[in-house]
């Protein structure tokens, strides 16, 4: 089992767009029960959320080729210079998920769960992946570099697995959901980096605390919970062995977290200025 103390560069994300979750008394003794210190409240609309999910990379594959889009270069630029000049990590969404649903016969199962597999070597670096999570938080480095940012710090704000899911959302099954997480817990014990920057550890938040009925979308948005809405576990990671100190006690960051920006308030801000940028964007190419 993997002892809570392991697990310093890991929390998770509470949402909240349900019309049945317990009371925030509540919730706050479950994170205390099972020593998750480290926890973000959503208050964003998870519409927008979605229309900009996956759409800032044009390449991402192989992870040494990842590179913004062309049309978004002149918004992230100055944005990467903001957190470059506050200090602050680039906060990503990575689900391995998605790509696996899309293309199931073409992607190793194992190599999305983090299971035994062979992986695959990046042809121009040559270093070796043995999943997909850090090969595409590697792919966002890569691409922050071609920018001029190599220095930047790269964390994932949100990751997990879905339970269930509609007929053609291959993959979405508790044995998948409790083995992605499971095993990135055993890798977060480990205080693994990836390929690119072995010696840097990767700060990760799972997706999520609990699952939300209310939220729009395919049946999977609805079932990424570790609870269920009654305190019941979705299924088993041993989050309740965890505990390994009883007088650890949980606390909530409170940050508008659309890439669920992190501790530090400017990144939170960058966040926001990035999201505005983007949104005036995209309403300019919208057809009038």
């Amino acid at each position: 089992m993997v002892s809570y103390k392991e697990l310093q560069h890991w929390g998770i994300n509470y949402g909240q767009v349900a019309n049945n979750l317990p009371s925030p008394d509540r919730v706050l003794t479950l994170l205390s029960a099972l020593s998750i210190t480290k926890t973000r409240i959503y208050d964003t609309n998870p519409q927008v959320l979605a229309a900009f999910a996956n759409s800032v990379l044009t390449s991402s594959f192989p992870p040494s080729a990842g590179v913004f889009r062309d049309d978004l270069a002149s918004v992230i630029k100055p944005f990467l210079q903001f957190l470059a000049s506050t200090r602050s990590p680039f906060w990503i969404n990575a689900y391995p998920f998605f790509a696996y649903k899309d293309d199931p016969t073409g992607i190793s199962l194992d190599y999305v769960l983090f299971k035994p597999n062979s992986g695959m070597v990046d042809p121009y670096t040559k270093l070796h992946y043995d999943n997909m999570l850090y090969a595409q938080v590697d792919a966002v480095i890569f691409a922050i570099s071609k920018m001029g940012f190599g220095g930047l710090e790269v964390k994932v704000a949100e990751t997990g697995w879905p339970s269930k899911g509609d007929p053609d959302e291959v993959g979405a099954t508790i044995e998948n959901a409790e083995d992605y997480n499971r095993n990135l817990l055993q890798r977060q014990a480990m205080s693994e980096g990836t390929p690119l920057r072995p010696n840097q550890k990767l700060d990760v938040y799972l997706f999520a605390l609990f699952n939300e009925n209310m939220k729009p979308g395919a049946t999977s948005e609805r079932n990424y919970g570790l609870y269920q809405p009654d305190g019941t576990m979705a299924y088993n990671l041993g989050l309740n062995v965890l505990s390994t100190s009883p007088g650890a006690i949980a606390t909530v960051s409170l940050t508008s977290s659309a890439t669920k920006t992190a501790r530090n308030e400017f990144g939170s801000m960058a966040y926001w200025v990035l999201l505005h940028m983007l949104i005036l964007q995209a309403l300019r190419r919208l057809p009038i």
